[in-house]
């Protein structure tokens, strides 16, 4: 949800995606630095409805193909109306039934967060919640944060910078509806540590957004999808947005989704060997304020035009100016170009020089973008369910406004001479804030959630994650930090200490990459990893090849021995069972649901032991070397080769154990 968002291919998709700096409390900006609201600025000359439709049928087109999405459905929104809503493709294809914009629901993702901190602020106009007060004091006493997180405030919620690591595999998503759990007891169960002091960093949370919808039900006394049904939807007539799911009724639940729409959701898919293959449905009620509801193209249309209204639409009020200057005003202090999160809304830059706000959403088979721009009146919304509509979806919105707003760019931008000259400030392998910090997740997302930042000799700067490649060029001076995309105009901002950038920031701001110690770094690990094998395998070598009729030995060295073996065959046993693992999380839905399951946790236990015995071998070394009258067969060569085994497998365990690997208890 970018969100729910997991993006991450192969290995790297149990990762889960910066300045480093430390980042003061909010200072009040004035709305207009974000986007002039509607009321003080003309109107602006409307798109043609002709030329959008041609233009955004051809593009989605296109995209869809290149993408495989089966479906989708985009509306847009400008001056007061909708001018272009339509649906592509398929919402189901087993039987074939085709997208309807006003029919057809989709996930939507992150941008459930949105009706979130609506109905937040809506509370904070009422004067029965505060922006600088600590969370607990408008949750249930068994939901409270413990310790030094009762310092988190409600607006540490709304920038995303409650210092909260980010956990999501085996609980963020269902694909059983039986283990949909409340929401105050999935936010006891599911508590992520506090990595960092409240208000320092941005660092996106599901967890928090949840924390704020459990208090929204706490200060009123109703379940919060009751509240969106009677506060947002219902007003807005959103006949077809909800934030219930298609299971049985279950007491303790929120009612389930009426069948009449459970008729018209959209299925999810994922690309399989050159066809679509259906994925589970997505039960994300547990967590219902991060990222649970369904809507239509429609329905978002009207939303959008209610949030461009400063709140109003069609003689309905759902909040007041208070919340609407708050909604396009940033609570961080953020270098130009990153998003400063407007009371829980992205930032975002759009070409002609333009601001926007808005969300992104993400589930594993749906993604959606929307994206208002207020200074044109504009609210673009556009939805997929594929599995690989995340670019579609974020692209789109950009696309419209460039075309039609926008100047003529040239890309791909230049490099720099002076940014060739710099590889070494900017070069180097840097770790992101948003994962798990313990635990098999952690381990998993520590592998997974690195980039790779490189300096080419023609000045331009290669961003490599996630399997892809994204190039930037310095947007400014290269020792000020700042780079822009050379195809597009999103940013990143590196923190230079010392002459040497120390982490960056994204223009999305759901994170910041931090330069990595060199224990930390990925490639120390490959490099320990084949060594324990090779290592593994020359102690197979020398037990098949040794000549055991002539094997003379001490009772210490006996005992080694078989404990040397042994620890062989537990680190082969590890690797390969991790190795089957990580062949298969290139499938999100096992990957997500599964987790951790068998092959992990085996492995864990498997590495646990094998430690265990290093360091008991570790103990023995002295009584290895000193030997005995008849002990012929512990030649110098032998005692050596043991004890640079017993080294690489002691540099091995600790390495793992600083990732959290040796804990096939946790998840």
């Amino acid at each position: 949800m970018n969100d729910l968002k997991i993006r991450w291919p192969g290995l790297a998709l149990a990762a889960g995606l910066a300045l480093c700096l430390s980042i003061a409390p909010a200072q009040a900006q004035t709305a207009a630095e974000i986007a002039p609201a509607p009321a003080t600025v003309p109107v602006q000359p409307g798109i043609d409805p002709v030329r959008l439709e041609a233009f955004v049928d051809g593009w989605m087109a296109d995209a869809m193909a290149r993408e495989h999405v089966p479906g989708a459905a985009v509306s847009i929104v400008q001056n007061g109306q909708v001018i272009f809503k339509k649906g592509y493709g398929f919402a189901d294809l087993t039987p074939r039934r085709r997208v309807d914009p006003d029919r057809t629901l989709f996930r939507i993702g992150s941008i459930s967060k949105t009706f979130t901190w609506v109905l937040l602020m809506k509370e904070v106009e009422a004067r029965r919640i505060r922006l600088d007060r600590p969370i607990n004091l408008y949750l249930p006493e068994k939901v409270r944060l413990p310790g030094e997180s009762r310092e988190v405030m409600v607006r540490h919620l709304m920038d995303h910078s409650a210092g909260f690591e980010d956990r999501a595999l085996g609980q963020l998503f269902e694909n059983e509806a039986g283990r949909v759990r409340p929401l105050d007891l999935y936010l006891r169960q599911e508590r992520p540590d506090q990595v960092r002091p409240a208000g320092q960093v941005a660092s996106y949370s599901n967890y928090g957004a949840s924390l704020a919808g459990e208090a929204l039900a706490f200060v009123s006394g109703k379940t919060f999808e009751r509240r969106v049904d009677d506060e947002i939807t219902g007003p807005l007539g959103m006949t077809r947005t909800t934030f219930r799911e298609p299971r049985a009724e279950r007491r303790g639940l929120p009612a389930s989704m009426p069948a009449y729409l459970v008729a018209d959701a959209a299925r999810g898919y994922g690309w399989r060997n050159s066809g679509f293959a259906p994925n589970a449905w997505e039960f994300i009620g547990q967590t219902a304020p991060a990222g649970s509801a369904s809507s239509t193209a429609g329905d978002m249309s009207r939303y959008m035009l209610m949030l461009l209204g400063d709140g109003a639409w069609n003689g309905v009020s759902i909040f007041g100016p208070q919340a609407a200057r708050a909604f396009r005003t940033p609570l961080r202090r953020e270098p130009p170009g990153v998003n400063g999160w407007a009371h829980g809304f992205m930032i975002f830059d759009l070409p002609g020089g333009l601001k926007g706000y808005g969300h992104l959403g993400d589930t594993l088979a749906f993604h959606s973008n929307m994206t208002l721009a207020p200074a044109l009146g504009l609210g673009v919304f556009v939805t997929t369910n594929g599995e690989s509509g995340g670019s579609l979806a974020g692209a789109l919105p950009s696309a419209v406004l460039q075309h039609f707003h926008g100047a003529a760019q040239v890309f791909p931008r230049p490099g720099t001479t002076d940014l060739a000259g710099a590889r070494a400030v900017f070069s180097g392998n840097y770790l992101t804030t948003r994962r798990a910090f313990s635990g098999l997740e952690g381990f998993v997302t520590r592998l997974g959630g690195g980039a790779d930042v490189e300096v080419t000799a023609d000045g331009r700067l290669l961003l490599k994650r996630l399997g892809g490649v994204e190039a930037y060029v310095p947007d400014g001076p290269a020792k000020a930090g700042r780079f822009i995309s050379a195809n597009g105009d999103e940013r990143l901002v590196f923190r230079i200490q010392d002459g040497r950038a120390t982490g960056f920031q994204t223009a999305f701001n759901t994170e910041t990459l931090q330069r990595t110690a060199f224990f930390d770094r990925p490639f120390l690990l490959i490099v320990m990893s084949v060594l324990t094998a090779l290592a593994a395998v020359a102690t197979f070598a020398g037990l098949a090849l040794r000549n055991t009729r002539d094997l003379r030995q001490n009772q210490a060295q006996a005992r080694a021995s078989i404990v040397q073996a042994m620890q062989a065959g537990l680190w082969v046993s590890a690797m390969l069972l991790f190795g089957i693992w990580a062949a298969g999380t290139s499938d999100q839905q096992a990957l997500v649901y599964d987790w951790p399951g068998v092959l992990v946790v085996t492995a864990s236990a498997c590495a646990l032991v094998a430690a265990v015995l290093t360091f008991i071998t570790l103990a023995a070394l002295p009584a290895i070397w000193q030997g005995g009258r008849r002990v012929e067969s512990w030649t110098g060569l032998r005692k050596t080769f043991f004890t640079v085994t017993v080294l690489v497998y002691a540099g091995f365990s600790i390495l793992l154990a600083m990732g959290g690997a040796l804990e096939p208890w946790s998840r």
